[in-house]
């Protein structure tokens, strides 16, 4: 068959499987509210006697919206909304006919566990964004911000309400208090705000809503009811101001002879955080010396690959409103901002001799921030970030006491703008971004970029009740440093213009800036009937560079997309829910050799006893990289399969699991991977709970990159045959004494260890046959050392040492874990109680995993940090 008519034929199939596809759209419901009267007040307890309720009606009349959607639920639900100047109150009656079967699990605020009730509010009523306020049958608070049409939900937003709960014989019923300070809106006679109201009955695994949504629907916000009746209030402006003291006591294995390392030191913090409303749509945030001690650590992570690893932003005042500062603008992590880049460790080393000891900092001390967002009642999402992290030093002391200094990381400032304008009845939007990254750089430090800037423009348009997009966005880069900062950069794993084979790209050592581009285009159906696809083209040029102020893995590369998938939404005797999806994508760089291609198949079941499972596959016919040999020719892996297999229990269960598997296997066992999953939950009674996550693989690879050596001019690339092995363990428990003290443990023991034989160079990077893509040293060629550091290679064997390669053998373990005491005295303000512990180092390579822990992790003495931090909050 010719190809373009097949290609026309397999597209006329999609358009007509999309328009054939009925869509319906529930009618809106609407609820009217009327305000207090002067003399009327309405007391937060869970019993809704007050005379302030008979004002209004009560609605009811609510429908399934998982599983059976549409459907009337097990358990009927009721509420009523009214107001004076500057509260909303909720009053919610949640009828069960087995109170004593209600399930009321204390935890933490935002853990959504048992019975819960929400209210949904899209005050700003553009049909994308939302907050909510959500309490369960304990009378444990939840809140987030809603974005992308129900897409993001972020727990991170705490906003000051109030709530409380009653369990009685008919059930359980809420009350909220919402002051109009913590929503946003516009200024008008009579506002007009989305409504939905979510109730989830926990035993039966039941979600039922007030506005009917279908689960063919695109989208969450864009669905709800309307809430009608709201005059003459007027915005109000938020003030709250934070300020905070932390003590803070680290002890640690006391180092003889070092002055900077004598077992223990003693710091005092203080700083501020504020909220200061500019208009009742836009807001500054204000953090001055910020301290994040109470935050999680990292997990545990090692790459071999020589990528930089992603971790999660976890700073509260980082996280919160995030969503208006994402732009994530092709895959994976990549994203113009990546805030973790803010306070990051110091880039600079400090040069000692061997009688100095050094006192180096671990991360840049962010001397303040300032945060200003918001929406405005017109559909303009603004963002401006501002912050300035101060000039870093290490200090250094020789043996007779004389101290010096010596500048690390310099004065950075850091600046992102975002802004973005709902149109077409908020079914589409324009957006851009700008961030700047300025260093004051002095001539030490110059291999550091002294600026960076980028820019970008998005769109997304929806059509037909918003089953169809199109959405896409472009993305500019310019930095700017010494000849020095920008060959590095251009020779940085995200680049490597000094790949021997690449006739796109070369070193251009007297270069003084880079400018890049990168985007994507995306179209495809979100909604409506059983059917899902979208197909897309992402780029990344060679000279994009984001990781000032962004995250961006590799560049040089174009990749197109594609996926279709079929939802099984309507729940049968056999399941409650189910999908499958078929994904296809191709890579190339911009020199147009084709790299990779990869199908892929993904499958979710949710049985009817709420079990369920999930499993995927893939084939890749065809992978080559241009980053394997770290600027050496392009490289070709074996062809490879992969497959997973994840199975679960009931998760409304006090005990329920995760069991999963992993396995990918390369032609002539040129890689292979083997991950075994277990997670487990129990909640032994209502106040506690313990959740236990552990990951055990093995991942050996005959071609592993060791290191680059020269053999008379010409450059070997030498590999080995790694035999790694990782383990790793995450525990949490959570303590509740009531909803708002609480007390919360975290640890991970993380090893992961590396043992290398067979070394090996290439021969021929592109051969299909691993034999003929490397030639492995016979025992003639290649001896170890007597202590074992380092191997000796005579190539040609001729009795005289040709290079020699460092023993890349490693294992590497780590421990850390937080144990916080959580205390909201009064709403919003809090006293943190913090135990943190860590080691981390290395270990014998030659020992089990199981004695490697014991010795590093359990053998050691542990750094210890104790602290304590106080927090009040001022509000107007």
């Amino acid at each position: 068959m010719n190809y373009k008519v097949l290609v026309n034929f397999l597209f006329l199939c999609i358009v007509s499987i999309a328009f054939s596809q009925r869509d319906s759209v529930p009618i809106k419901r609407e609820y009217t509210t009327a305000p207090l009267a002067n003399d009327q007040i309405i007391t937060i307890d869970g019993i809704l006697t007050d005379k302030g309720w008979d004002n209004v009606p009560w609605d009811a009349d609510f429908t399934v919206f998982e599983p059976n959607n549409g459907q009337l639920p097990k358990q009927p639900t009721a509420f009523k909304i009214t107001y004076d100047a500057k509260y909303l109150y909720v009053a919610i009656k949640c009828l069960d006919s087995v109170p004593s079967k209600i399930e009321k699990r204390l935890a933490r605020r935002d853990n959504f566990s048992g019975d819960w009730i929400e209210i949904n509010i899209d005050s700003y009523h553009d049909k994308r964004t939302g907050f909510s306020f959500n309490v369960s049958a304990a009378g444990v608070k939840g809140d987030e911000f809603i974005s992308q049409n129900g897409d993001i939900w972020d727990a991170s937003w705490n906003p000051i309400w109030y709530t409380a709960t009653q369990i009685n014989n008919t059930g359980w019923t809420a009350e909220m208090k919402i002051p109009f300070s913590q929503l946003k809106f516009g200024t008008a006679d009579e506002q007009v705000w989305g409504l939905q109201i979510h109730r989830r009955f926990f035993r039966d695994q039941e979600r039922s809503i007030w506005q009917p949504i279908s689960l063919e629907s695109p989208g969450w916000v864009s669905e709800f009811g309307t809430l009608k009746g709201l005059r003459n209030i007027q915005p109000q402006k938020q003030l709250e101001i934070q300020p905070f003291i932390v003590n803070q006591f680290d002890s640690y294995p006391k180092q003889e002879g070092n002055p900077f390392k004598d077992g223990q030191d003693f710091k005092f913090n203080a700083g501020l955080d504020a909220k200061i409303g500019i208009t009742n749509d836009l807001t500054l945030d204000l953090t001055v010396n910020p301290d994040f001690g109470q935050v999680d650590a990292d997990p545990g992570a090692i790459a071999l690959d020589g990528f930089q690893i992603f971790f999660e932003e976890r700073r509260p005042f980082f996280v919160e409103n995030k969503n208006i500062f994402d732009y994530e603008f092709a895959d994976g992590n990549d994203n113009i901002f990546y805030s973790r880049r803010i306070g990051r460790s110091p880039q600079g080393n400090a040069t000692t001799t061997p009688d100095e000891y050094i006192n180096a900092p671990t991360n840049s001390t962010i001397l303040g921030a300032a945060k200003f967002s918001g929406k405005t009642k017109n559909g303009w999402s603004i963002g401006l970030l501002e912050s300035v992290t101060g000039r870093m030093f290490a200090d250094i002391e020789d043996l007779e006491g004389n101290q010096r200094s010596e500048l690390v990381e310099p004065l950075t400032n850091y600046m992102v703008g975002r802004v973005q304008k709902d149109f077409n009845e908020r079914n589409s939007f324009l957006g851009g971004i700008f961030t700047a990254t300025n260093r004051n750089i002095p001539d030490h430090l110059d291999f550091l970029r002294k600026s960076a800037y980028t820019a970008g423009l998005d769109f997304k348009h929806n059509w037909k009740n918003r089953n169809y997009y199109v959405e896409g966005n472009f993305v500019g880069s310019h930095v700017t440093g010494s000849e020095d900062a920008i060959a590095r950069t251009q020779t940085s794993i995200t680049h490597l213009f000094q790949r021997v084979d690449a006739g796109h790209v070369a070193v251009d050592e007297n270069r003084t800036s880079l400018t890049g581009t990168g985007g994507k285009i995306e179209f495809g159906k979100a909604g409506g009937g059983n059917w899902r696809y979208d197909g897309g083209l992402i780029w990344r040029s060679p000279e994009l560079e984001l990781n000032d102020i962004g995250f961006l893995r590799q560049a040089d590369e174009i990749k197109q997309t594609a996926s279709v998938s079929r939802l099984f939404i309507k729940p049968t005797n056999f399941y409650r829910r189910a999908n499958m999806e078929l994904s296809q994508y191709t890579t190339y760089d911009f020199e147009g050799n084709y790299n990779r291609i990869q199908y892929q198949f993904e499958g979710f079941i949710n049985y009817k006893n709420n079990w369920w499972t999930e499993i995927g596959a893939a084939h890749k016919p065809r992978i080559f990289s241009n980053t394997v040999l770290r600027g050496g020719p392009r490289w070709r892996w074996s062809e490879e399969n992969f497959a997973y297999l994840f199975f679960g229990s009931d998760n409304r269960k006090k005990f329920n699991f995760t069991l999963g598997y992993v396995n990918s296997q390369a032609a002539q066992q040129n890689f292979s991977l083997e991950r075994y999953v277990l997670r487990f939950y129990y909640q032994p009674f209502d106040a506690f709970s313990l959740s236990v996550s552990s990951e055990y693989e093995e991942n050996p690879n005959k071609t592993q990159y060791v290191t680059e050596s020269d053999y008379n001019g010409i450059p070997r690339y030498i590999t080995g045959n790694i035999d790694q092995r990782t383990f790793s363990t995450s525990i949490r428990f959570n303590y509740s004494i009531n909803p708002n003290l609480s007390i919360q443990y975290y640890g991970q023991p993380f090893i992961s260890r590396g043992l290398y034989t067979d070394f090996n160079y290439v021969s021929n990077s592109l051969a299909k046959n691993i034999n003929e893509r490397v030639t492995l040293y016979t025992p003639d060629q290649i001896v170890s050392s007597g202590m074992g550091n380092s191997y000796s290679v005579d190539e040609d064997l001729d009795g005289i040492v040709d290079y020699e390669i460092a023993n890349p053998d490693f294992s590497f373990v780590q421990f850390r874990s937080n144990l916080v005491v959580r205390w909201e005295y009064i709403p919003g303000s809090e006293i943190f109680l913090v135990w943190a512990q860590g080691v981390a180092g290395l270990a014998d390579p030659y020992g089990t995993l199981g004695s490697n822990l014991d010795g590093q992790i359990f053998g050691q003495k542990k750094d210890n940090t104790f602290l304590i931090k106080a927090t009040y909050r001022f509000i107007r």
